[in-house]
Formats: C-alpha cells, sequence, structure tokens
C-alpha cells in the first residue's frame, strides 16, 4: 500500500491470526485499524460502506453466513453495526477448526443485546489499537529499545533524540492520527480538533443511542483533560463541573457520559498497581485518568504547542499522557501491561510496566531538566527500597522517560534515563 506506515500492531495481528481463528481489533475511530487489518486480509467487507449499509445490515439479520464467504483471513469492518456476527463466526471458527479465519475491527463496544450468547473465549483473540507512537510515527529513532532494558540486566543505554521542547509541544497537539503525520504544521493540527468535534457531536451519542449534549460534553472533556494523570474522582468532576456554572451536574449524569467515551475509545485509564512491599502501606486503587492521545487534551482545553511552550505546567500534564500513550504500545508488543502506582504517603510512580512473567520496570515522566529528573529518581529509588524481594521480583530497570535531551545514558546509581525521541518497544 503506497505510503504505509509500518504498524507495531501490524506484526501483532500476524501472531494472533496464526494461533486463534479470529482476530477483534479494537480501538479509536482514524487510528488506523482497518488499515492494519487489510494489509492481513485476503478478502474484505465493510459494513457500513456508504450505500450498502442498510443491505448488509438485512443480511446480517437474515443471512449472516454470507457476509462471511470470501477468501480467508476475512474482514468484517465495524462489525458492531450487526453484533449477531459474533455468535455466527464463533460458529463458523469452531466448526472450521482452523486458524486465521477472520478478522473484525470496530471503534466502539457494541452495545448491550441478546445477540451475543457467547463470550467468545478460545476463539477470539483481542488486539488494541491507538495513534501512533513516537516510533511508529518516524518522530522517535528507536535508538532504544523497552525490551532491550528488560534483557539488560543493569548494562548501560545508548541513544539519542534530535526533539527539543517545541517538537514536543506540537506533538502532544497533534497527536498520533494517522492522517496527519506529514503534513504541514497547521493542517497536522486540524486533525485532532476535527476528532474532537466528531466525538463531541455525534460519536459519543451514537454508541448508545442516547442523545447527550455537546456543550455538557465539551465541559466534561474540559474537566477530564485538567485531570490527566490524577486519580481524579466523579465527586472531583462534579465539582469541576460545578466550579464552572454547569446547569446541576450530577455524578449519575458523569459517569454516563464517560462510559460512552469509554466505549468508543477516547478515555483509557490506568489501573493501580499493587506490588508486595516491605511494609503496610495503603496502596491508592483508583484509577489514574487519561485519554487515549493527548491532542484530545489540547484540543479540549482549546491550546496548541504555543500555549505549551508557555506554560510548562501543562505542557508536563499532557506530555504524560502521550508518554503513557506510547509506553501502553510498546508495552503490548512485549506482552506487557501498564499501570501506575500511589499509596497513602503520597508516594507514586507514573508508569510501571509489568511483563506476564512476572517482571517489571518503574518508570517516571518528567519534561527534562536536572531538578526534575532528580525528583523523579527520588520516587524510583524509595518505591523500589520499598517492595519486598523475597516476595516478588526485585525491578528490571528504573527509568526517567523524558520530554527533552540529547542522549540516552545510565547514571552511576544505575537508574536510566531516556528521552522519548529514542524509545521504542
Amino acid at each position: 500500500m503506497d505510503g504505509y506506515r509500518p504498524r507495531i500492531a501490524d506484526e501483532m495481528l500476524r501472531k494472533k491470526l496464526s494461533g486463534k481463528g479470529a482476530v477483534l481489533i479494537q480501538g479509536p475511530k482514524w487510528c488506523g485499524k482497518t488499515t492494519t487489518a487489510e494489509m492481513a486480509a485476503k478478502s474484505v467487507i465493510y459494513m457500513d460502506e456508504p450505500g450498502k449499509l442498510r443491505q448488509n445490515l438485512m443480511r446480517a439479520d437474515t443471512d449472516p453466513e454470507s457476509l462471511l464467504e470470501g477468501e480467508k483471513p476475512r474482514l468484517i469492518d465495524e462489525w458492531q453495526l450487526a453484533p449477531k456476527l459474533w455468535d455466527v463466526i464463533r460458529f463458523s471458527v469452531d466448526h472450521a477448526r482452523k486458524f486465521g479465519l477472520y478478522i473484525l475491527t470496530g471503534s466502539a463496544v457494541p452495545a448491550e443485546t441478546d445477540d451475543i450468547k457467547h463470550t467468545g473465549t478460545g476463539r477470539f483473540s483481542w488486539l488494541k489499537m491507538r495513534p501512533m507512537s513516537l516510533f511508529e510515527s518516524g518522530e522517535s529513532n528507536g535508538t532504544v529499545s523497552l525490551k532491550a532494558m528488560f534483557e539488560a540486566e543493569g548494562a548501560p543505554v545508548s541513544g539519542h533524540s534530535e526533539l527539543k521542547l517545541k517538537d514536543v509541544a506540537f506533538l502532544i497537539c497533534r497527536g498520533g492520527w494517522p492522517m496527519a503525520v506529514g503534513l504541514d504544521e497547521e493542517i497536522a493540527l486540524m486533525q485532532a480538533k476535527d476528532y474532537y468535534d466528531a466525538v463531541v457531536n455525534e460519536d459519543i451519542s451514537r454508541v448508545d443511542g442516547i442523545k447527550k449534549d455537546s456543550g455538557y460534553v465539551k465541559r466534561l472533556m474540559h474537566s477530564y483533560a485538567r485531570n490527566q494523570g490524577s486519580q481524579a474522582s466523579i465527586g472531583t468532576i462534579v465539582s469541576d463541573l460545578s466550579g464552572n456554572e454547569d446547569p446541576d451536574p450530577c455524578s449519575k449524569t458523569v459517569s454516563l457520559y464517560i462510559r460512552a467515551l469509554k466505549k468508543i475509545f477516547v478515555i483509557e485509564d490506568m489501573e493501580a498497581w499493587n506490588p508486595n512491599l516491605r511494609s503496610k502501606t495503603a496502596i491508592r486503587t483508583s484509577d489514574t485518568r487519561y485519554f487515549v492521545d493527548s491532542s484530545i487534551a489540547a484540543a479540549a482545553l482549546g491550546i496548541g504547542p504555543d500555549d505549551l511552550t508557555e506554560d510548562l505546567e501543562t505542557m508536563g500534564l499532557l506530555f504524560e499522557t502521550m508518554a503513557i500513550r506510547d509506553l501502553r504500545i510498546y508495552a503490548d508488543a512485549i506482552d506487557a501491561d501498564v499501570y501506575h502506582y500511589r499509596d497513602k504517603s503520597e508516594l507514586e510512580c507514573d508508569a510501571v510496566i509489568h511483563k506476564r512473567n512476572g517482571t517489571y520496570g518503574l518508570i517516571e515522566i518528567k519534561l527534562g531538566g536536572d531538578r526534575l529528573i532528580e525528583e523523579g529518581c527520588k520516587s524510583l529509588r524509595k518505591l523500589a527500597d520499598k517492595i519486598d524481594t523475597t516476595k516478588m521480583k526485585a525491578p528490571s530497570f528504573l527509568m526517567i522517560l523524558t520530554a527533552v535531551g540529547d542522549c540516552a545514558y545510565m547514571r552511576t546509581d544505575g537508574i536510566y534515563v531516556v528521552p522519548i525521541g529514542g524509545l521504542k518497544n
């Protein structure tokens, strides 16, 4: 495909197809799900194709098996428009007893329906896609590998980055939307704004068929953007809306709207990490608030790159959102999950990359500069010292992930300092 940029998900999809009958790719609109699926598929049906949507839905209702006819793997794009297909595909996989038969893509979780009778366990594999990481979009040169850090056993790292503060500010606001990569800056920034407008005016209401007030959605997303990287409660968000003279905000309405934003993959909060510690410490279990891409937060706040370079506190919060996006993408590729840590003493760790084999790395996310890096290192050492290594492994590495910095290096205390412009999976 001309102009196609390889995605980390491409190889993940290939592996999943080799071991399951069907793979479901989920993620926000415009993130590249269909393109990745098309690269692996040998036939395709677009459920929402203009002029054929009604026909496709009628076929799904009266003769769903006909939609599965075609060379395999067969792609069913936007499958959630016809939830009945789920059980038909599951049945087909059961009786074919083969791998790599179907690829499903969806930009929304289907509404609760009686059409889905089974979970798909053993027949389906799930693949989550997000907007592009900096390595995928070409802004990170990939000279430092997250996978290699798990395997390094304390060995030094070397790498470099050419990104300056103004470059990072632009990338935060542009986001990882494939259609924005490579465009002139002004046009590229418009893509995230257009995505935000589509969410506010259309997508959030379509997901569950409940009409949402666009003004309320804007105010809610503005509040969510202000709370990026925090464990803000629903009550805190309600109070924030009240402070903005919102008419009668309530927890029920806020929860309903947040649930809808999660169903269309606009919001992707982060779960808390629960390690074994040397002493009893109450660990905060609230999720950390994040949009799936930093550009959504920037659009919700109505700010651009110049605003961020003039307000480094806000830039730090939104940089964290972008960094978490990249870490999640890289972690998925090495069979790991990303968590956060915070306890009653307010000791925090921005990201814990935890692999299924029990190994993990602790990461603090900072804009850069000696003072912030030193603060991050102090937190990492304090958390590492709390971990009971008789009950779980010691961390494979401690890392400060920075927005700026010419090179990656290992400090004398063994902590890695890595600029995001040099990181890959």
